[in-house]
């Protein structure tokens, strides 16, 4: 039976969330042409879209918050998130910028250039984005572990790094500008990767002379599993195994919207390169403002200072992560299929095994979407083949590897009903599945189609 762990910590401010009727929603739905991002968030009952952002920040972040200093230059705020970051993660240089997808701005573009290549455990839609931006090649490389979701293995986001060094003999080490390693990997359903598969990738990418990106955007999460998976690692402090994930790295992205427990800030770090990191100032400054803010307000950097602190609490994580593995663990009792391990941040739906009678191309994963927003107001997004943007050379349909729709967990946000409420519709849902036959694109942008992209309901 699905165990909940009491939160490390109590409510002193409440929200009022609505409940819409179906009817409400019906018309809601139709009105964002089934787009669950252009959907208002007053029709929305329970948001579990995502978790960047959406977090509830503690009154010691509040506080600091309140105290951040707003100077545009040599600001005390930056100065204080400069001591807690350089203490986390000992690069040379760290820069704060305004969110995950600017951090990837700043870097993406001075490591690939036309007729290169990045190679990932797997890319997430902004990394992807910005590599396809920057006129390189997206080439995935996760564990095949990852693609059977029933399974139970502890490490199904770990680099196939037999697959790696194939990619690289085949694409030539001078063709590959990067390699990535996301963590937690949030497209293969928010699995960790072992701390051994971080340090052999990072083997692989020094002997072939290729810069190893760390997308850090819960790297916490994925340090608590490792602790709590890994052998050797359990009796290891989460800050003492984040020092050695990072110790392999070149340079890291980071969306502090997450692990870092903030609505709005990002970092982008380089461990020593200095043309990495006289690049990346020269870009920062055009793009998002001055050295010692980067596109963040003074109090924005304050709470970040507070979030980084806090999101590496032991006690956080495993109330966190263990709201996940509960609602995955209801899921998996009311015969919901997931892939399980349940992530770090978010339960993800097998909408394949759900709805198996829609093709890709009509996007089983962002149907179940639409039709659990019709069920109960809960709002998730697809993580399979609607994420994908078209081949850019063919303009054909890309097929995921998988097909899961994703219901993210906001930090310190939602309680254990909201959760039960999410696992009993999606019951619901599994009973009238064959009532959807899929979605059509009627408009779309050319990169990250997804979160613009007007659709409609496909009729045979």
């Amino acid at each position: 039976m699905a165990k909940y762990i009491p939160e490390p910590y109590r409510i002193k401010m409440v929200e009022p969330i609505r409940q819409t009727s179906y009817e409400e929603r019906v018309e809601a739905i139709r009105a964002a042409d089934y787009n669950m991002f252009s959907l208002a968030s007053s029709d929305v009952y329970i948001d579990m879209l995502t978790d960047s952002g959406t977090n509830a920040m503690s009154d010691q972040q509040w506080a600091a918050a309140m105290r951040g200093d707003e100077s545009y230059a040599g600001s005390r705020s930056y100065e204080e998130l400069m001591e807690v970051a350089h203490d986390i993660f000992h690069y040379k240089y760290i820069q704060p910028v305004h969110q995950g997808r600017a951090a990837e701005n700043m870097l993406f573009p001075l490591l690939l250039k036309e007729g290169m290549v990045s190679i990932s455990n797997y890319h997430f839609d902004t990394t992807s984005g910005h590599v396809l931006l920057s006129g390189a090649k997206v080439v995935n490389c996760v564990s095949p572990e990852a693609a059977d979701t029933q399974n139970y293995a502890p490490f199904k986001g770990n680099m196939d790094t037999e697959k790696l060094r194939r990619l690289i003999a085949e694409y030539g080490e001078e063709k590959v500008g990067c390699i990535v390693m996301t963590i937690t990997c949030n497209s293969a359903g928010g699995q960790a990767v072992s701390l051994a598969n971080i340090q052999e990738t990072g083997a692989i990418a020094r002997e072939h002379k290729i810069p190893l990106v760390i997308d850090a955007a819960r790297y916490a999460e994925n340090a608590f599993f490792i602790k709590e998976r890994e052998e050797g690692q359990g009796d290891r402090t989460i800050k003492d195994i984040v020092g050695d994930i990072f110790a392999e790295g070149d340079a890291f992205t980071f969306s502090a919207k997450k692990d870092g427990i903030v609505n709005m800030g990002g970092l982008v770090g380089v461990r020593e390169d200095a043309d990495l990191i006289k690049g990346i100032k020269s870009r920062v400054v055009p793009y998002e403002g001055f050295l010692t803010y980067g596109g963040l307000n003074g109090r924005d950097m304050a709470a970040m200072a507070v979030g980084l602190i806090e999101g590496l609490d032991e006690n956080f994580l495993r109330s966190y992560v263990g709201q996940a593995k509960y609602l995955g663990d209801r899921c998996r009792e009311l015969g919901v299929p997931i892939q399980y391990p349940t992530g770090g941040h978010a339960v993800f739906v097998d909408a394949k095994k759900v709805m198996p009678h829609i093709p890709y191309y009509r996007f089983p994963a962002h149907t179940l979407c639409v039709a659990l927003y019709l069920e109960g107001g809960i709002r998730g997004c697809d993580i399979g083949s609607f994420i994908l943007d078209p081949d850019p050379q063919t303009g054909e349909q890309l097929e995921a590897d998988m097909e899961l729709a994703r219901f993210c967990i906001p930090r310190r946000t939602y309680t254990q009903s909201h959760l039960d409420y999410v696992a009993e519709k999606l019951a619901d849902l599994m009973k009238k599945s064959e009532e959807f036959q899929g979605f059509e694109v009627v408009e779309q942008a050319k990169v990250l189609r997804h979160f613009t992209a007007r659709l409609k309901p496909y009729t045979a």
